[in-house]
């Protein structure tokens, strides 16, 4: 498995993992999948902003992808980013994740970035929230019923990284 930046190549395999989170999953609160275009642009958003967008890939393409961006556009969350992460279905728990949220985090301090926030959609999300912890990210507070998807509401679980001292 290769984790490197995502190029326009990737994008078609990356936007149909995600729209299987969201027909399928509550990591993603959104209810209907973007188009290949909506994905595509929001790729050359984070891209264009000086953030980091990677997949992670083998022979058989495109197994997950990971980005991050801007936590808030007020410019006192300038050094905070966010990440966001997302593997293919029947690969979790062989490694994916961590090895996207460990490239994304390399990446944001390698850019300056002193924080980094995971904002987990559904406490039920233990794999996230496990892969998260395991790469130093701690838990800082639980949103509760702020979501409602599928018939039920759900909780966004926010841990945070200190990238580097600031």
């Amino acid at each position: 498995m290769n984790v490197l930046p995502a190029t326009t190549a990737d994008l078609a395999e990356a936007q149909g993992i995600y729209a299987h989170h969201v027909l399928h999953g509550t990591g993603t609160f959104e209810d209907v999948p973007p188009s290949l275009e909506e994905f595509s642009a929001r790729h050359a958003a984070i891209v264009e902003a000086g953030y980091a967008w990677l997949v992670a890939r083998d022979a058989a393409g495109c197994l997950g992808y990971g980005y991050y961006g801007a936590f808030r556009a007020r410019a006192a969350y300038r050094f905070t980013v966010e990440d966001s992460v997302y593997v293919r279905d029947g690969l979790r728990g062989q490694g994916v994740g961590k090895a996207l949220v460990s490239a994304l985090v390399q990446h944001a301090t390698a850019a300056g970035f002193k924080q980094m926030l995971a904002l987990i959609g559904d406490s039920e999300n233990v794999a996230s929230v496990g892969v998260h912890a395991s790469l130093g990210f701690v838990p800082v507070g639980t949103m509760r019923k702020v979501g409602y998807k599928f018939d039920r509401w759900l909780d966004v679980v926010t841990m945070q990284k200190t990238l580097q001292p600031g």
